[in-house]
């Protein structure tokens, strides 16, 4: 009777839209039960490796449990954790090693959204003992795996379509980002640039249901403070041409962030030739001493770093300390996640862009004086601009710093500081610090595909162009000269339809499909000339040459902000628009034809009378003036309405 029960209510979850959204709550309950006892998990790892629940501000102070270790305490922990949290990896669920992102973004875009349920706890327990002894890593990379793996879960449970299942995952990854952070726009942000990477008013809406929902669960246990309560009062930009130092940093963070990107990977490589076929399971305890050392000269590298964040903002560090914790905290990330921790680059990239944001704000504050400003804004603005540059999801980076913070007044620095911060990125290099490590399994899950191509091409770029453009004032056209001789009897005349040059593929194609059987004329968008001729075949040669030939870098740019081809950036025209003055005259050439036997180029065309398609055995090609005519084809010609003597046809005659 239970499984009964059961199955008809995974099948009504299944069939109905209500069924999605009622699982988008679930997801949102679990995400943000799981944020909290994620976080809940590290502080008592943490706690029991330390004696408090967060370490790394305390510098050379050592373990409360553990004092006879001295600071010998800071090599000793991470080789502990790693004997707990390397096996555990190695056996129950590989895919838990890392920062966690690029196996949901690869599940989503890739698998249907499955991710095996045993990831949930795998994860939860190895990033918590990773972080809680000494791992330099985030936590927020693990949760978004981790709650992508609940509902994941419930999704297959239920056996839902792997188009919902895809929204379900993305909910997850929203709700983790938001329970976390106590930013439900920064979930929703997240989970639509990073993880779904598409957008539909269905998804939108279940992705914000379920970070609301996450969020309001993780108040109950943590508060609703903006996460980075501890920041100095009344941090504003003074002067409007402080924008100038903003945008400064923001290059500069952006080449940071980039430079992160690159030692995470070279550093991941340089461990693997070390480790070579060695076990799996050992390389965390192994590698722990390496990184207990890096911990050893630099304490405030252990764990995720917050309170080291404050004490920046706060101004207790010298510049030259500043800088040195910005470097130091790009290798023990790197160092932590090579040796085969378990744990996310999130909060790291939040705390360089934090560290050399107030180490540029000390420099401008001692050049120029007071009107620099606080360097605690440079350090706010770091943080957005190097997760940008790193993560290439500037909505994310910008909702996420200002949320985090709670001061809305900082939403136009952190903006410019974004943008610039994403631009550089773009063009130093490609890949993101997530779909990196997926390019290195040979998966582009930014790669061209048909849909980005027939938003990106315009009818101009798919045409057969004409060799000189027709000019839409229109010519007498040789009304005396007997055509049925030449190419056969007229056997259709209709009025052609529009298609303006910048019209995008896919408008174009849905011309074509009503009105283009022969193709379709293309004008300019002045509609003074037409400038070629398009046909179904040209739409898919040009999707073709486009998949084949498009520069990976500048597309996947495009395509990371958001942004389409500035020539198909244009308004929908009218698609009942027809092209006025012109006609299309198909001919069928009959054996008696005069055409026959010839080329097309051959023939003596009068002034304003463009060939324009020839169905040759069956094959619609263009024009082109190489095509030699039989009996049988069947040319279309474009001439003007005062040009000839036939009358227009109903356009009922057969194909």
């Amino acid at each position: 009777m239970l499984s009964n029960t059961l199955g008809r209510g995974a099948g009504w979850l299944r069939a109905n839209r209500l069924g999605l959204f009622c699982l988008a709550i679930v997801v949102g309950i679990g995400a943000g039960l799981g944020a909290a006892a994620f976080r809940y998990l590290i502080y008592g790892f943490t706690w029991l490796a330390t004696g408090h629940d967060e370490f790394g501000q305390q510098g050379w102070v050592a373990s409360d449990h553990l004092p006879w270790l001295g600071i010998g305490f800071f090599v000793v922990s991470p080789v502990i954790g790693g004997l707990l949290y390397g096996p555990l990896i190695s056996r129950f669920a590989r895919e838990a090693r890392g920062h966690g992102v690029p196996e949901v973004m690869i599940a989503v875009a890739e698998n249907g959204g499955r991710i095996r349920p045993q990831v949930t706890v795998v994860k939860a327990l190895a990033s918590a003992l990773c972080i809680g002894t000494g791992g330099s890593v985030g936590r927020e990379g693990p949760i978004v795996q981790i709650g992508a793996a609940l509902a994941s879960s419930f999704g297959q449970w239920v056996r839902m379509p792997e188009n919902r299942l895809r929204v379900l995952v993305a909910c997850g990854a929203a709700g983790g980002i938001s329970a976390t952070f106590n930013a439900p726009i920064t979930g929703v942000f997240f989970a639509v640039e990073l993880i779904l990477r598409e957008l539909s008013v269905e998804a939108i809406f279940t992705i914000m249901l379920s970070a609301m929902v996450a969020d309001v669960i993780s108040r109950v246990f943590f508060g609703s403070a903006p996460f980075l309560t501890q920041l100095p009062t009344g941090i504003a930009l003074d002067h409007i041409a402080n924008y100038v130092l903003v945008a400064l940093l923001a290059a500069i963070a952006g080449a940071i962030g980039v430079l992160f990107k690159s030692v995470l990977y070279k550093t991941e490589d340089l461990c693997d030739r070390v480790w070579g076929q060695r076990p799996d399971w050992a390389r965390p305890a192994v590698g722990g001493i390496v990184l207990g050392l890096l911990l050893l000269a630099v304490p405030q590298l252990y764990g995720v770093g917050y309170p080291v964040m404050y004490a920046a903002f706060a101004g207790h560090y010298a510049l030259w300390f500043l800088v040195i914790l910005a470097a130091g905290k790009m290798l023990a990330c790197s160092l932590t996640i090579g040796i085969g921790g378990s744990g996310g680059v999130f909060a790291p990239s939040l705390f360089v862009g934090a560290t050399s944001g107030m180490a540029f704000g000390l420099i401008v504050h001692q050049i120029i004086g007071p009107g620099a400003g606080d360097p605690a804004l440079y350090a706010i603005v770091g943080m957005g601009a190097v997760f940008a540059s790193a993560a290439r999801a500037p909505l994310t980076a910008l909702a996420s710093t200002v949320e985090m913070t709670g001061d809305f007044t900082l939403t136009l620095p952190v903006m410019l500081a974004v943008a610039v911060g994403t631009t550089v990125s773009r063009a130093l290099s490609y890949g993101t610090i997530y779909t990196t490590k997926l390019l290195r399994r040979g998966i582009d899950i930014e790669r061209p595909t048909p849909t980005h191509a027939f938003a990106n091409l315009t009818a101009a770029d798919a045409m057969h162009p004409f060799s000189v453009p027709l000019d839409l004032a229109g010519h007498r056209g040789d009304a005396d000269r007997d055509w049925t001789t030449l190419l056969g009897p007229v056997t259709r005349v209709r009025q052609p339809q529009a298609l303006f040059a910048n019209d995008s593929l896919a408008q174009a194609l849905r011309q074509l499909v009503l009105y283009g059987r022969d193709g379709l004329p293309v004008i300019d968008t002045d509609a003074r000339h037409v400038q070629g001729w398009l046909t179904n075949q040209n739409v898919l040669r040009a999707v073709d040459a486009y998949l084949a030939d498009v520069q990976p870098d500048i597309a996947a740019s495009h395509r990371a902000a958001g942004w389409a081809d500035p020539r198909a950036n244009t308004a929908e025209h009218d698609p009942h628009s027809q092209l006025a003055g012109y006609q299309i005259v198909e001919h069928t050439l009959t054996p008696a034809s005069g055409a026959v036997g010839r080329l097309v180029g051959e023939l003596d065309w009068p002034p304003g009378h463009f060939p324009v398609s020839v169905l040759h055995k069956r094959q619609l090609v263009d024009a082109d003036a190489t095509v030699r005519l039989s009996a049988g084809d069947r040319l279309s010609v474009l001439v003007p309405r005062n040009g000839t003597d036939t009358k227009e046809s109903d356009g009922s005659s057969s194909r």
